[in-house]
């Protein structure tokens, strides 16, 4: 799967998911694109898939069971096993706190995933995703928030203006994640 390929080098899908076989690493990519499909937008460069965005609207940011179930994303997110659930959720968790603030000053979209296959890197894809990304905010006017966990992606996501709100600790993985927010420029 392409997600699997593209966040094969990413520190928290490593330490989540290192022990994943081939049916929960499907899953656990699987889960974030058929969720943002019934609540939000998935999209991709083309039918190649080099890589693919997904993004919902604040109020759909937490993936609550019954968003799940009514989406179809708990079916995959079963697949997934318990370890790899209990770790996602101590991370969700903590970050869940810091979405219902932030949902309360204001409306955005939620970046729920996004990257692009390794062999398709370097070639323009992140940045197409991104500019539809932008669009989109700036047609609904409503900032775009996001997680990352690499200063790499912090930079690149500082290009296009985006601005670290927040870094933190993740616990129970001790690994950082910066919250990111793009304002819709006035």
């Amino acid at each position: 799967m392409m997600l699997a390929d593209a966040f094969q080098d990413d520190p928290f899908w490593n330490a989540v998911f290192s022990d994943a076989t081939a049916e929960q690493s499907e899953a656990i990519y699987s889960t974030p694109l058929v969720y943002v499909l019934t609540y939000g937008e998935v999209y991709a460069p083309s039918s190649n898939l080099e890589g693919v965005a997904a993004w919902v609207p604040g109020k759909y940011s937490e993936m609550s069971n019954w968003r799940m179930l009514r989406s179809g994303a708990m079916r995959y997110g079963m697949k997934m096993g318990n370890q790899v659930v209990q770790k996602i959720q101590t991370a969700l968790n903590f970050l869940e706190n810091d979405h219902k603030v932030y949902m309360q000053r204001k409306s955005f979209l939620n970046l729920q995933i996004i990257g692009v296959a390794r062999q398709h890197q370097g070639q323009g894809f992140g940045w197409m995703l991104l500019d539809v990304l932008i669009i989109e905010i700036e047609a609904e006017n409503k900032p775009l928030y996001l997680e990352t966990e690499t200063e790499d992606n912090v930079r690149l996501y500082e290009r296009f203006g985006f601005r670290v709100i927040k870094k933190v600790e993740l616990p129970l993985i001790n690994l950082p994640m910066w919250e990111m927010v793009r304002e819709v420029p006035k």
